[in-house]
């Protein structure tokens, strides 16, 4: 089994260690002029969220599957199943912490955008190298 972890741009970085830095300030705010309840979601959602796919955002491959996990998303992906890995900069939302990804199709039209730092390796890995 392999671990990639995901490549991240710097200005996605910025805005999500933004969204924490706010959120705390916003808790520690709210927690002098309101109850408790309000400052945990705050603090769950506007920190804990950007944190956990900053940490969570990863994609193991083993022996039989490729399991992406971005935060509280994932997806099980039989390797036996990719048709095609391609270079994209699609901005859509994937779990990715990069522009520059690999846009994995599998099964009946499906696909997913992942941004592992060691592309090659990962590519390798999956059993689809560069060509």
């Amino acid at each position: 089994m392999e671990i990639f972890k995901s490549k991240i741009d710097g200005w996605l970085l910025a805005i999500l260690i933004f969204a924490i830095v706010v959120s705390l300030v916003s808790a520690f705010a709210a927690a002098k002029q309101t109850n408790m309840i309000v400052t945990a979601n705050t603090l769950i959602l506007g920190a804990g969220l950007p944190l956990w796919l900053l940490i969570g955002t990863q994609y193991i491959v083993s022996a039989q599957q490729l399991k992406v996990r971005c935060g509280p998303f994932s997806w099980s992906i039989p390797l036996s199943s990719i048709t095609s890995v391609s270079n994209t900069r699609n901005p859509l939302s994937s779990p990715a912490l990069s522009l520059d990804r690999l846009e994995i199709k599998y099964g009946n039209g499906k696909s997913v955008m992942v941004s592992p730092a060691e592309k090659a390796a990962f590519r390798e890995a999956i059993g689809h190298p560069e060509q």
